[in-house]
């Protein structure tokens, strides 16, 4: 996280004696990244966090990749993905490589246990549903078009509020590191000095909700946590509540973002992705496409030119059917072009945007910077046409002018 921020109780320093009212002292813990000279923040626990019993293998995560060979254009129709499991058992891995894992979930059931992914960090955009992580560090309330952003080693629970009987299903994806990186905002938005975002900065300290009210659990009983790492999930068991913090202050913590509090950055001229990032962790990054005024020059071209992906593979995941350069996109759509090989606005849509002044698109990108590779849950959605669909006639208002004038 790129600010200091406390919660709850605390003592006056670092390391000192902190009692509980029945005289036992608070159980301190330090909560750090990079061998501690990264992000850190420290935890005020009612119990000892090592009483942990159980540690058992349940199941592995590791994806399979399948066609690793080819390199081709993508398109998957998600939205017929049925409701599975829950906001953790619910995940299905689509595209991955050794950084980081692309996934999406449209959950079923609650989760019944807690959860700590001791891999990485997880990036969470939620497209349908609203809810509440209930984590170490307190509460998070996230709604449609959030990002949330779960550090590694964080404890939580997801539960998603009832949709009622006409409401959509819950459905979220997930970008997660798997190469030990944090995923946290760009270095070009924030101060070297003081890590504060800078005035160029799309979005700022303002738009981040941070923890709320901490959970403090004094309970004694079983309590399931499920912990991920090397690529299994574990089952470990508490003798008390996990969610016991009473107070915690530092740098290093879960929090939201919406969507629709980016302030897309707009010019004469078409600009590129990078003009749309969020967040970055090592080896890919994460932008949004977010509605916004299109380019201004009188003779502008208001879709994306076409363009390489010389060093990164370029994956969307699309909100809604508002993406302008792109025909037969639905919503939940994703689309994969592969590094090296050229992609642009389809056939015709250069001509009808001319005068359009702007768009009501949400999409969310991931670029990697090694091959995103695809797993057997991606080809049972993918649409083999896709690859075709630049083939035709890209200028017709041109071409139709052209046989007019020659007959």
């Amino acid at each position: 996280m790129p600010y200091y921020t406390k919660l709850g109780e605390i003592p006056a320093k670092r390391h000192v004696q902190f009692r509980r009212p029945d005289g036992a002292f608070y159980s301190e813990e330090v909560f750090g990244t990079e061998g501690f000279v990264g992000p850190t923040s420290t935890l005020y626990h009612i119990h000892p966090p090592t009483q942990v019993t159980g540690w058992s293998a349940m199941y592995s995560t590791k994806p399979d990749y399948v066609e690793t060979d080819i390199m081709r254009m993508r398109h998957l129709r998600t939205m017929q993905m049925q409701p599975e499991g829950d906001p953790i058992t619910g995940r299905v891995v689509l595209f991955g490589n050794a950084d980081c894992e692309m996934s999406i979930c449209v959950p079923a059931e609650p989760m019944g246990y807690h959860y700590k992914n001791g891999q990485g960090d997880e990036c969470l955009f939620i497209h349908h549903g609203c809810g509440t992580v209930y984590s170490m560090f307190g509460t998070l309330k996230f709604r449609e078009h959030d990002f949330v952003v779960i550090p590694k080693g964080t404890i939580y629970r997801m539960e998603f509020d009832d949709p009622g009987p006409d409401g959509p299903n819950p459905r979220f994806i997930v970008i997660e590191t798997v190469n030990a990186s944090h995923i946290l905002p760009p270095p070009r938005y924030v101060s070297k000095k003081t890590s504060q975002f800078l005035e160029h900065a799309p979005y700022c300290e303002r738009d981040l909700r941070v923890p709320e009210m901490p959970l403090a659990y004094d309970e004694r009983g079983t309590f399931e946590v499920r912990i991920k790492a090397l690529h299994n999930v574990h089952g470990y068991h508490f003798d008390y509540h996990p969610l016991d913090v009473v107070g915690w202050d530092g740098c290093y913590y879960p929090y939201c973002f919406n969507a629709d509090d980016f302030s897309p950055i707009v010019g004469k001229h078409h600009l590129p992705p990078t003009t749309h990032q969020v967040f970055e962790g090592h080896n890919f990054v994460i932008c949004a496409f977010c509605p916004r005024l299109l380019d201004f020059h009188p003779d502008a071209i208001k879709v994306p030119y076409n363009h390489s992906n010389i060093d990164s593979d370029e994956v969307m995941y699309y909100v809604d059917k508002k993406y302008t350069a792109r025909k037969g996109i639905e919503e939940g759509s994703i689309t994969s072009h592969p590094q090296g090989i050229p992609h642009g606005p389809h056939p015709g849509t250069v001509e009808a945007t001319l005068d359009a002044t702007e768009t009501e698109e949400l999409v969310v990108m991931c670029d990697t910077f090694r091959p995103f590779l695809v797993t057997p849950a991606a080809l049972a959605l993918d649409d083999a046409e896709y690859p075709q669909s630049w083939l035709g006639e890209h200028f017709p208002k041109a071409a139709a002018a052209r046989e007019k004038v020659t007959t």
